[in-house]
């Protein structure tokens, strides 16, 4: 199998760019984030999807319309991936609100929390 493209290219691209429309101004995710939120694709093993998601995730954010909010999605580190657009994304997350400390974000306090995902793994009730 080919794993440069997830098997439907168009069906995940669109649905990384419903979820990067809901990250909100001034809040930044990061690939894996938004790769972990889509479902693993029909017939992909999940162990190639961890290993695959997040740079197909890369890959939908390069070819997403102009209204997506590209911007607020960053690397794992919190940083912005050296590429060509890289200075505009910092510009565009700075006039946001999102402050850099030196060429990192501090995911703690700009990292957005899908409200459909809980914070912490929800403990079984014992009585």
């Amino acid at each position: 199998m080919d794993l440069s493209s997830p098997p439907n290219q168009q069906e995940f691209y669109n649905q990384v760019w419903q979820l990067v429309y809901q990250v909100p101004h001034g809040q930044v995710a990061t690939y894996g984030q938004i790769a972990n939120l889509i479902p693993v694709p029909d017939g992909v093993d999940p162990k190639d999807y961890k290993a695959y998601g997040s740079r197909w995730v890369g890959n939908a954010m390069a070819a997403c319309p102009p209204d997506v909010p590209w911007q607020r999605i960053i690397n794992s580190q919190g940083k912005i991936s050296k590429r060509p657009g890289a200075a505009q994304q910092r510009t565009l997350l700075e006039q946001e609100g999102v402050e850099f400390v030196k060429d990192k974000i501090d995911l703690k306090q700009y990292q957005w929390r899908d409200p459909s995902m809980p914070d912490e793994p929800r403990q079984a009730r014992l009585f």
